[in-house]
């Protein structure tokens, strides 16, 4: 197949994905991501030791299993363009998050502001980790806020840049190393060592798309009645004091953007962390929750653009 034919199928494939992602969300039974992840249990437990080059090798193994099978499923579909646009866009689905986020993101700040304090706290942990009994309204707020942030840049941005530059194995082999970080990349007694590469290996592959999703919350944040300046000062500002080399940059940019503070004592399962403070103004509450979603939706529409633009120019220059 011609050079220029593969990239529009990978164009078109892209934002068909998109399309099936904010039409149907997540698929609601056997959910391919789910069932890597259970496969990913299964050579845990197999394998696991309080060591890190074992980490190495269970990080190596599952996801060059997933670059394997990328790698297979474009070979097959550069025979017919019409196939190879469909595989490209059922890997989109599969790998992208977007109404997952912002329905779930949405429901908590209508809960936030009814005053349904238990009902937001019940539906937390579908956002994050954190425990939701130690916190009040505004620490959920925040909660949600810092996890639309994140989470935009995990499971809108990175799927679709990685799409658009390596198509199905790039965004199989992105899937597999974020969902293994969120399995093992914890700072925790029992990943600290054996969880070492996949966080690695996740920041790797998240440094262009986190600071690619700041920049695009930046351009976006007027969009939603939002600061792009104070977008820009925070996230160059504040984003460094982080422990995360990517997250960071994401939730100061909407920090800015919505003028609030994120940032303060986080309680996740595995103990507490003091994280800086990000942004300036007050504190989130339900109208900045609401507010987030709207712009995670923004710059998952300006990545979406991007991507298409980035795939079909990929394909002129080869």
């Amino acid at each position: 197949m011609r050079t220029d034919v593969v990239s529009v199928a990978r164009a078109v494939g892209l934002l068909l994905g998109v399309a099936a992602d904010g039409a149907f969300g997540d698929p609601r039974r056997r959910h391919p991501v789910a069932g890597f992840g259970q496969v990913a249990a299964r050579v845990e437990k197999a394998i696991y030791r309080d060591d890190r080059f074992v980490g190495v090798v269970h990080a190596a193994v599952l996801s060059g299993g997933a670059v394997l099978l990328g790698v297979v499923v474009e070979r097959i579909g550069r025979r017919n363009p019409v196939l190879q646009t469909l595989t490209t866009a059922a890997a989109t689905w599969v790998a992208l998050g977007g109404r997952t986020l912002a329905v779930e993101g949405a429901a908590i700040g209508r809960e936030l502001d009814a005053g349904e304090l238990a009902a937001a706290r019940e539906r937390l942990p579908h956002l994050c980790g954190r425990d939701p009994e130690t916190l009040d309204a505004e620490g959920i707020a925040r909660a949600v806020v810092e996890s639309v942030a994140e989470n935009t840049s995990d499971a809108v941005v990175a799927p679709l840049l990685w799409g658009a530059v390596a198509g199905v194995p790039g965004i199989l082999a992105y899937r597999a190393v974020n969902t293994l970080d969120a399995m093992v990349g914890y700072r925790s007694p029992r990943y600290r060592k054996f969880g070492w590469a996949s966080a690695r290996l996740d920041d790797l592959l998240n440094l262009i798309p986190a600071r690619l999703a700041a920049a695009l919350t930046v351009v976006g944040a007027p969009v939603v009645g939002g600061s792009w300046r104070g977008a820009w000062q925070s996230w160059h500002r504040d984003a460094a004091a982080h422990p995360s080399p990517n997250a960071g940059r994401v939730e100061a940019a909407f920090a800015g953007a919505l003028e609030i503070r994120l940032g303060g004592r986080t309680v996740y399962a595995h103990g507490v962390e003091e994280r800086p403070i990000l942004g300036e103004g007050r504190t989130p509450d339900s109208g900045h929750v609401t507010r987030a979603v709207e712009l995670s939706r923004v710059v998952g529409s300006l990545t979406t653009a991007l991507a298409a633009l980035l795939a079909l120019l990929r394909g002129r220059r080869s």
